[in-house]
């Protein structure tokens, strides 16, 4: 690249040329070259203002705008400028050297200047990092105090990524990743509408997002997401384009990788992005044809790093470690002054009684640190916000003015919530992630303006949502943690002491902490940011360990390793392995021993539980670990789906599925007591399906409470169960998938069935055998779904032939809605299950034809209630509880033909020959189809096969014959079929012989047919076997056969019933009604012919 400066001055005459050439890109020249560059354009700029200001040049000639005369990343680019021709500007604006050594916005390319349109000059912060981050290609950590604008530096990592690729195809994505959703949410609101100017869109990802949703991110350019959701994505990043068009990847509050329970996902998660770009360069060097790829650029900021150089070390790329800049806090706007007050705790108090003894005491911190500014309170426990707000309110009054009284009067009609009412209208709130979010915004709202004088809060909105504040007050040092108190780490701690200081309005701040006396000491040693960042891998390893393998990233134990040092985890048990269970005095080869140590022992739980195969030093992952990883599954709960015995009911899977690990995260409060034992065992309410015995007293019980509650349609009222409720069925429904698909030994029918319906229950969140499915349709709430039960319109089959204006009587809507109901009830699919035994009789195996109809094939041929994944699963089962077919038919393979078909050998059971067929569908409830029938087996009697089939069999199913169909080949059967007597085939003597005198004697009475065995030749025994055929074949004689019908006094017969009727060939339904009346059965029968059984169903969706 050659830099050029050519600047001309008419009436002095004279030209500086500055030219460094030979460079192919700034990544190659040395940080030094670089710097001395730009020393020579700071230098350069300041001659020239300092002749255009002293007035020496008079001649201005027409140059082009100064404002695009900047350092250019791009190859040979040259430009001569006039600076007597702005003199004014610079005068004005100062537009290269701001004041105190500020830079100028107009420093950035024109194109892209309106992203910082809000001020002129970068803050001392930004104008330290922006030649860095705005003019390399290279990684960037940067630790620097809370409030002094690090966005921007993020911001300015994205025009760059924009000079370097300009054009209409920018295909690039960049990624934001932050700890919490609402951080993500905070960016995406702010940069949807900065970027949209030039040309950016945004996009936020967290949650379970649908999959449909996957192709509007394939169009954003800008995605927000967090670690748990970027982890999910990267998992199958090799089916997945999206993720290998990453180039930019920012991350925020990268000191969250030190957090136990989430920091390991976030390490796991950059290490992936890094060995995914190693691949990707890989793959392209060995295809020419390719063009190069763009390295991926990682930038991290934070406020509290002390050991930023380790950071810098992980985020290393192909040229090396990252650029790191550590910023002190004489660099923050508003100067903080911290405090630690010590306060005694009596032996006979407990965390919550000295917690509430502080409430007394923050009435007097404030009236000496507030100086009548905005205070900002961090509380413990949501529970702990509202009881300090409400003595707050007793113990203080505060200076409002009217103006001030009337806003906050018109603010607090505006809530739901009626104790944050009473509080608000005093000058004083609350805000947690338990109110109603509507409520949180207004409290943010009237913060924000500085109507509010005291704010309590959880310590989630320090990450969560920039409300700074003049004070800052930390209540109390320990938290509620998995059923424990624990004291807050130092990143939670400079989280929030960082929400002290508004630039707008203040030149200081002030944060005090309240702790015990015996902890005041290690406060003070923490806030002077002495305690390092250190990783948490280890105590997910396993889990981190299968996903790389799931990924090909792992494929030995060498590799393993490999991959092990490009951690954190690697770079930390170095330098602090006591941190990490190692002894202090190991020197380098032996930490790595330990950790290969480590790495092999995880692995080897991994092939213990059948997650990989280890054969020798490859590793390979197996089905079930490829779920694991799918599905972001913890390996102990894993292990527990390996320790089910295949006969657990609905309520056991529920019950176990409460326990899980991924549910850890689900806290039980005191304060939900009483609405949880309620919903469990209300002597005046509808209770859950499954009652628990006791009182909930535990997370797992609350969990499985909450679970039941929402299949049930029961109210929850309570807003903090109704987020918790919407977590828990997020985690739930990976749950119930991952153990659907599992591969496991012996599966079994009803285990197969009651994990499908589970799946079922959880995207439906209704029963499997509720009334409320009208629930589940478009604009159908609970109070509707109440109405409609109330009114017997539980199934869909009642709500399609119900009239619409009936329909919008008891919903008390206005037409057409009626019609609109009805209508997404016709788009449903119709399902109805055909069951056929094919005639090759065998004694042990049944051969039959299952096929599946869609009913109303010419309805969804033009609209479909359900999406395009929708599908359906048959399973078919037997007596002994065998498995026999678990087939998966999509709603692509029904609408071609409208009908699927399949044939199944059935192995006889030794219990019974009763077969089930369940079909179950994928999303709603209420359309499922359960079908019985049994197949018929012919008897062994000694060498001969006995053929008799019985009359009185029921199959369960529609059975048709084509007309067409040849049936000389059942001739043989005919006499064998057309037993006289019925109940034969139901009376099973211990001898397996025929017997007399069946119907008019006791068992004891009856005698057998069968003489003892006598000496026969063979032509004797030759000629009663032709005897046997020739009655087979031929039946009765004449004679016979009229004796045995002209029976005196009999009723006159139609022979006409007896005769062979042809059955058209099988057809779709245009539109079938879904009729919940039970089948009809109707029997036909030829002379000399097979009995053919018809059997015409009409299925409903029940």
């Amino acid at each position: 690249m050659d830099v050029v400066f050519n600047v001309a001055t008419p009436a002095w005459g004279w030209l500086l040329d500055l030219e460094i050439k030979g460079w192919k890109n700034e990544s190659q020249a040395s940080r030094k070259s670089v710097r001395s560059v730009k020393l020579l354009h700071t230098l350069c700029l300041h001659m020239i203002r300092r002749y255009v200001l002293d007035g020496e040049t008079n001649q201005v000639d027409d140059f082009s705008d100064i404002s695009g005369f900047a350092v250019h990343s791009s190859p040979s680019r040259r430009g001569t400028f006039d600076m007597s021709a702005h003199k004014s500007q610079f005068q004005d604006d100062n537009v290269f050297c701001g004041k105190e050594g500020l830079r100028s916005v107009a420093e950035i390319p024109l194109p892209y200047r309106n992203v910082f349109q809000e001020f002129p000059y970068f803050n001392p912060v930004q104008s330290r990092v922006i030649d860095d981050v705005l003019y390399t290609d290279r990684g960037l950590v940067v630790c620097a105090p809370t409030g002094s604008g690090k966005t921007v530096i993020f911001e300015l990592a994205i025009i760059r990524l924009l000079m370097e690729n300009q054009g209409p195809n920018f295909t690039a994505k960049i990624i934001y990743m932050a700890p919490i959703k609402s951080l993500c949410r905070e960016r995406y609101e702010d940069w949807k509408v900065k970027f949209s100017s030039i040309g950016l869109q945004c996009k936020e990802l967290t949650g379970d997002t649908e999959v449909d949703e996957y192709f509007e991110i394939h169009d954003a350019h800008v995605i927000m997401t967090t670690p748990e959701k970027w982890d999910s994505m990267t998992r199958r990043w090799r089916d997945n384009s999206l993720v290998q068009l990453v180039r930019l990847f920012l991350i925020d509050e990268v000191h969250t990788v030190n957090d136990e329970s989430r920091g390991a996902t976030l390490e796991a998660v950059v290490s992936r992005m890094k060995t995914l770009h190693l691949a990707l360069l890989g793959a392209d060097k060995t295809d020419p044809k390719e063009p190069p790829r763009l390295p991926l650029r990682i930038v991290a900021l934070s406020a509290t790093i002390p050991n930023v150089q380790d950071i810098a070390e992980w985020l290393s790329d192909t040229h090396g470690p990252a650029v790191f800049i550590k910023l002190d806090e004489e660099l923050r706007p508003v100067k903080l002054q911290k405090v630690v007050l010590g306060f005694p705790c009596y032996q006979n108090q407990n965390e919550f009684k000295f917690d509430l003894s502080l409430n007394y005491k923050i009435a007097g911190v404030i009236q000496t640190y507030a100086d009548q500014k905005p205070s900002l309170i961090f509380c413990a426990t949501r529970r702990s916000t509202q009881q300090a707000a409400a003595v707050l309110v007793k113990e203080a009054r505060f200076f409002i003015m009217a103006e001030q009284k009337q806003r906050l009067q018109i603010y607090s009609s505006q809530l739901r919530d009626a104790k944050l009412r009473d509080v608000l209208v005093h000058g004083v709130a609350y805000h947690h992630a338990g109110l109603d979010v509507s409520d949180r915004k207004v409290v943010e709202d009237v913060f924000t303006r500085g109507d509010l004088p005291v704010l309590f809060s959880t310590s989630t909105l320090a990450m969560g949502v920039n409300l700074p504040a003049h004070l800052v007050i930390i209540k109390a040092t320990q938290h509620y943690v998995g059923g424990g108190f624990e004291e807050y780490s130092e990143t939670d701690v400079q989280q929030m002491i960082g929400r002290a200081g508004r630039p707008q309005f203040d030149s200081s701040a002030t944060a005090v902490i309240m702790t015990k006396i015996d902890t005041k000491w290690k406060y003070m040693q923490m806030l002077s940011g002495s305690t390092e960042i250190e990783s948490s891998l280890h105590k997910n390893l396993t889990e981190h360990l299968n996903a790389e393998i799931v990924l090909l990233t792992i494929t030995n134990t060498s590799v393993a390793l490999a991959w092990l040092h490009s951690t954190l985890l690697y770079i930390r048990a170095l330098k602090n392995p006591e941190y990490y269970g190692f002894r202090p005095d190991l020197d380098k080869l032996l930490i790595e021993k330990q950790l290969q140590d480590l790495c092999l022992r995880n692995l080897k739980d991994l092939s213990d539980a059948m997650l990989i195969n280890m054969d020798k030093e490859v590793i390979k992952p197996t089905q079930n670990g490829r779920l694991m990883a799918g599905y972001c599954i913890s390996f102990e709960t894993m292990k527990m789906f390996g320790t089910l015995n295949e006969s657990e009911t609905l309520e056991e899977m529920i019950m176990l599925f409460s326990t899980s690990r991924e549910f850890s995260d689900i806290q039980l409060r005191v304060s939900e007591k009483r609405a949880l034992n309620a919903l469990n065992a209300g002597k005046n309410n509808t209770t859950i399906r499954f009652p628990l015995s006791g009182k909930i007293k535990s997370s797992s019980m609350k969990v499985n409470c909450l679970i039941q509650a929402q299949l049930g349609c029961l109210p929850i009222i309570d807003f903090p169960l109704v987020q918790d409720t919407a977590k828990i069925f997020r985690i739930g429904l990976r749950l119930v998938k991952c153990y659907s698909d599992l591969q496991r030994p012996k599966k079994t029918f009803s285990s197969v069935l009651t994990a499908l319906l589970l799946v079922q229950c959880f995207k439906a969140k209704l029963w499997e055998n509720s009334l409320y499915v009208s629930r589940q349709l478009e604009n159908i709430g609970t109070s509707l779904s109440n109405a409609m039960v109330n009114s017997n319109l539980t199934t869909f089959a009642k709500i399609e032939a119900t009239n619409p204006r009936i329909i919008e009587i008891i919903l008390n809507r206005n037409p057409p809605f009626g019609n609109q109901i009805i209508d997404a009830v016709h788009c449903l699919p119709n399902y109805d299950i055909g069951i056929l035994q094919i005639p090759d009789y065998s004694p042990m195996v049944a051969r039959i034809s299952i096929s599946l109809l869609l009913k109303n094939f010419t309805e969804l041929q033009s609209q479909r209630t359900t999406s395009d994944n929708h599908f359906a699963t048959l399973l078919v089962g037997d007596i002994e509880n065998t498995l026999l077919l678990r087939q998966k038919i999509t709603d692509h393979v029904l609408l071609k033909t409208g009908s699927w078909i399949k044939r199944l050998d059935v192995p006889r059971a030794k219990s019974g020959d009763e077969l089930a067929f369940h079909l179950v569908d994928s999303e709603y409830v209420g359309l499922d189809v359960q079908r019985k029938f049994t197949p018929f087996y012919p008897r062994k009697l000694g060498s001969y096969t006995s053929l008799q089939c019985p009359s009185d069999q029921k199959l369960f199913g529609k059975v048709e014959m084509n007309a067409k169909q040849d049936i000389k080949p059942y001739l043989h059967q005919m006499e064998s079929c057309q037993t006289k007597d019925p109940t034969a085939i139901h009376f099973k003597p211990a001898c397996n012989h025929p017997y007399k005198n069946r119907g008019r004697q006791t068992k004891s009475k009856q005698q057998c047919l069968v003489t003892p065995a006598t000496k026969r030749s063979a032509v004797s025994m030759y000629m009663a076997e032709m005897k046997s055929k020739d009655k087979q074949l031929y039946g009765p004689s004449l004679g016979k056969r009229l004796k045995t019908t002209q029976v005196p006094c009999s009723p006159a017969v139609n022979l006409s019933q007896f005769s062979f009727v042809a059955q058209s060939p099988l057809q779709h339904p245009q539109s079938s009604p879904r009729i919940n009346d039970s089948s009809n059965i109707s029997v036909f029968h030829t002379q000399r012919q097979v009995p053919l059984l018809v059997l015409n169903v009409n299925s409903s969706k029940n």
